[in-house]
C-alpha cells in the first residue's frame, strides 16, 4: 500500500514538472513572437525610410540636372555677352585710338568728326522689300475688357502663330497665354490662360513676343532687354539698352521707359533721352543677338504722345487730340527717308475709352493690337505704297 502511495506521488510530481516545462517553453515562444513581430515592424519602417530617401534622392538629382541645365545656359549667354562686349570694346578702340603725345591739326579733327557723322547718318539697308504705309484705319473691333487699366496684349509675329501673350499692368512677372484668338475672346478673365512666370518682372507696356520669344523690358539700375524663350522657360539673352539718361518716350505713358516694337523688318527700339529730351528716338536691334544695328534721332515731339509703332521701316507716332478718347497719328519717321510728315496722311482712330497704354502692329495680318483702359482692341489697317503718295 505505502509503495502505491509513493508511486502516485512521483506520478503527480512529474506531471507537475512537465506542466512548468511547458508553461516555460509556452513564454518563450511568446517572447519569441513578439521579438520577430518587432522586427517586422522596424524593418517594414527602415524599407520605408529608404524609399523615401531614394525618392529624395531622384529628385533632388533632378533638380541638380535642371540647375546645371540652367546654369550652362546662363554661362553659354554669358559667354556671348563677352563676346559683344570684346566686339564693342574692339570697335570703340578702332573709333577711339590712343591719344598722340603732339598736338593734332584741328583740320584733321574736324574730318574726323565729319566721317563720325557721315557714318550716323548713313542709309539703312532694308532687309525686306516692303515699301507699305498705312492709308486709313479701316475698322476697329473691340474684343473684351480683361486686367488693369494698362497692360499689352499681342500675337506671337512669327508666321503662322496663332498664339495670343497678355501683359498685364506695367510692373509684373506673369504672361498669360492663349491657343488662340477665339480662346481669348471666350475665355472668361484669364481662366484659359496657360501661366509663364518670368524670372524678372517687366516694366512698362513694351513688350513684344516673336518667333515663340518674349522681348521685355527690365529695369533695375540700368535698363535691359531680355530675350526669353517661352518654349524652353529660359532666358536665352539679355543686354543693356545703351542710352544714358534715358527719359519715357511718350509724355502720357511715363510707366514705358523705352518701348519695343516688330515689323517687316524686326525688332525696333523706340526710346528717348536728355541728350534730345524733347524728341523720341528710334533704334534698329538685331532680334538675334540683341545688338544695336543703328540709331536715329527724329522730329517726333513727346509731349502728348500716347505711343508709336512701326511699319515697314516707318515710325508712326501716335497723340491724343485733347478731346475724348480720339487720338491721331500726326508725325511719321522714315528710315529710309520716302516718307515726311507733310507726305504722310493724317489718320485718325475711331473713338474709344480713354488713351491708349500700348499699339503693337502684327505684320503677318497687318493689324493693330491696342490696349485702352483694360479694353483689348483691334484695328483693321488699310496700307498703300509709298511712292503712291
Amino acid at each position: 500500500m505505502r509503495g502505491l502511495v509513493v508511486l502516485v506521488t512521483l506520478a503527480c510530481f512529474a506531471t507537475a514538472q512537465h506542466q512548468t516545462l511547458i508553461d516555460y517553453l509556452e513564454r518563450r515562444l511568446l517572447a519569441i513572437e513578439d521579438r520577430i513581430s518587432l522586427w517586422h515592424e522596424q524593418t517594414a519602417r527602415y524599407a520605408s525610410e529608404l524609399r523615401e530617401l531614394k525618392q529624395q534622392m531622384v529628385s533632388q538629382l533632378e533638380n541638380l540636372d535642371k540647375e546645371k541645365e540652367t546654369l550652362r545656359m546662363n554661362l553659354d549667354g554669358v559667354g556671348t555677352r563677352v563676346d559683344r562686349v570684346e566686339r564693342e570694346l574692339d570697335y570703340l578702340e578702332t573709333q577711339n585710338g590712343a591719344q598722340p603725345c603732339v598736338d593734332v591739326d584741328d583740320k584733321l579733327i574736324e574730318q574726323q568728326v565729319t566721317l563720325v557723322e557721315e557714318k550716323q547718318k548713313a542709309k539703312y539697308s532694308k532687309l525686306s522689300d516692303c515699301s507699305d504705309m498705312i492709308s486709313s484705319i479701316k475698322a476697329m473691333k473691340i474684343l473684351k475688357r480683361v486686367g488693369g487699366p494698362k497692360g499689352t496684349w499681342t500675337k506671337d509675329t512669327s508666321s503662322g502663330s496663332g498664339k495670343i501673350y497678355i501683359f498685364n499692368g506695367t510692373d509684373e512677372d506673369t504672361i498669360h497665354e492663349f491657343a488662340s484668338v477665339q480662346d481669348f475672346s471666350r475665355s472668361l478673365g484669364m481662366s484659359l490662360s496657360k501661366n509663364l512666370k518670368l524670372p524678372s518682372a517687366w516694366r512698362g507696356t513694351g513688350h513684344v513676343v516673336l518667333n515663340n520669344h518674349a522681348y521685355y523690358v527690365n529695369q533695375a539700375e540700368e535698363i535691359m532687354v531680355v530675350k526669353y524663350d517661352i518654349k524652353n522657360s529660359s532666358v536665352t539673352d539679355a543686354a543693356v539698352f545703351p542710352v544714358q539718361d534715358h527719359v519715357p518716350p511718350y509724355g502720357l505713358t511715363p510707366e514705358t521707359v523705352v518701348d519695343l516694337a516688330v515689323d517687316e523688318e524686326g525688332l525696333w527700339v523706340i526710346y528717348a533721352s536728355q541728350q534730345n529730351e524733347r524728341y523720341i528716338s528710334l533704334a534698329k536691334m538685331d532680334a538675334n543677338s540683341l545688338d544695336n544695328e543703328q540709331m536715329w534721332d527724329t522730329n517726333c515731339p513727346r509731349e502728348n504722345a500716347e505711343g508709336a509703332f512701326v511699319i515697314c521701316g516707318t515710325l508712326y507716332v501716335v497723340y491724343n487730340t485733347n478731346q475724348p478718347g480720339r487720338s491721331r497719328i500726326q508725325c511719321v519717321f522714315d528710315v529710309n527717308d520716302m516718307v515726311t510728315n507733310e507726305e504722310a496722311p493724317l489718320v485718325y482712330f475711331p473713338k474709344r475709352y480713354g488713351a491708349h497704354s500700348s499699339l503693337k502692329y502684327n505684320p503677318q495680318e497687318q493689324l493693330l493690337y491696342a490696349w485702352d483702359d483694360g479694353y483689348q482692341i483691334l484695328y483693321k489697317l488699310i496700307m498703300k505704297k509709298k511712292l503712291e503718295i
